[in-house]
């Protein structure tokens, strides 16, 4: 028996879904490791599937990470604390928590300076060659488990993974109330960033798609204005003025949330003089873009990775109803081997599916 009675699960009976091939995933055991003193092991409950999740299945890598060995997948997740090592103290078995997915070295002098989201040693969820976390059982750091408000479900703590990406590019923007912002993109990511932008008091929010639907979720939401462009490189002029036109205001800061060379060209020339681009999505490795008249007009260019310190913010956001993320969270399948493949085809499609959420 572990520490508050839990007795512990015969790692045969822990399911994984595991990446052991481009466009295949098989449900199979996974062996966790030995809970440490400061360790808790976490029954999922919630796991959604994020682009990079859906990138790895077709390509077996993303943002130049390689998947050389089968791995298990997902990281947004939440669930109930089954049992605790021996010197943990803020949690017991029954708690419901949000899991943070990347552990620091806290050694380096990123962590040791507070940007720990920048740690080389970053050991972080489904990202190879680490596991991931759409399983029965995880084993995780206490400190990275965040304990739920009674009115916040396990589904909204799955989402404080993306939310989290939203809020950190807020706080990297200095988003405040005199902040009018652009987003271009309207997937899972623009939209929590843009559900962000509201909750840190962005009195006007302009969000920018190629697809119909996805601009009719964001309007219903939080966006007081969207505009439909295309993927033609020769319509950034005639986009560029539509913007301006709809977000009647100066643009102090965009986020690109989609990261190709149109969308990232676009955002230089559409934001103000002394404004902020900020860089979200990663579509391209490469891109050429008009740096030098942007740098003319004194527009930084701020990169954003992944986040920091951000689970008790959004905890906050969710249980003070700032921010609601139901509505993006669109289909719901459960763990068996035939809805895991049916899951991620739905994610993989886009547009209608906003949200895929695994019910464990």
């Amino acid at each position: 028996m572990g520490k508050g009675g839990m007795s512990i699960i015969d790692e045969e009976e822990n399911m994984a879904a595991w990446l052991i091939g481009i466009n295949t995933l098989k449900i199979q055991p996974f062996k966790l490791p030995p809970l440490g003193p400061h360790d808790v092991r976490v029954q999922m409950k919630a796991v959604g599937i994020c682009g990079s999740d859906v990138h790895y299945l077709k390509k077996f890598e993303c943002a130049g990470f390689v998947v050389k060995e089968p791995m298990v997948i997902g990281h947004e997740c939440a669930g109930i604390i089954q049992q605790v090592g021996t010197e943990v103290k803020s949690l017991v078995p029954g708690d419901r928590v949000a899991l943070e997915p990347g552990i620091s070295c806290w050694r380096c002098n990123h962590c040791k300076g507070g940007r720990y989201n920048l740690c080389p040693d970053m050991k972080f969820f489904a990202t190879p060659p680490v596991h991931g976390s759409l399983a029965n059982q995880v084993v995780h750091p206490e400190d990275l488990c965040f304990k739920l408000p009674d009115n916040v479900s396990l589904e909204e703590g799955a989402m404080c993974e993306p939310l989290s990406v939203g809020v950190h590019a807020c706080r990297r923007a200095n988003v405040g109330p005199e902040t009018n912002v652009l987003i271009f993109g309207a997937g899972p990511i623009g939209l929590v960033t843009m559900l962000a932008a509201r909750a840190f008091g962005a009195p006007r929010i302009l969000v920018v798609d190629v697809d119909d639907y996805r601009l009719s979720v964001a309007k219903s939401l939080a966006a007081n204005e969207t505009v439909k462009v295309s993927t033609n490189l020769q319509d950034i002029d005639d986009e560029v003025e539509q913007i301006k036109k709809a977000m009647g205001a100066e643009v102090d800061v965009t986020f690109d949330c989609a990261g190709f060379s149109k969308t990232v060209s676009t955002a230089l020339r559409a934001t103000s003089a002394g404004g902020k681009v900020c860089l979200v999505g990663m579509g391209h490795n490469e891109m050429t873009v008009p740096l030098t008249p942007a740098a003319a007009r004194e527009v930084d260019v701020v990169g954003v990775f992944r986040y920091k310190n951000t689970w008790p913010q959004c905890l906050e956001f969710l249980s003070s109803g700032k921010i609601d993320v139901k509505p993006l969270i669109t289909h719901r399948y459960g763990f068996s081997q035939k809805e895991v493949e049916e899951a991620f085809e739905m994610s993989a499609q886009g547009s209608r599916a906003i949200k895929v959420m695994f019910n464990m």
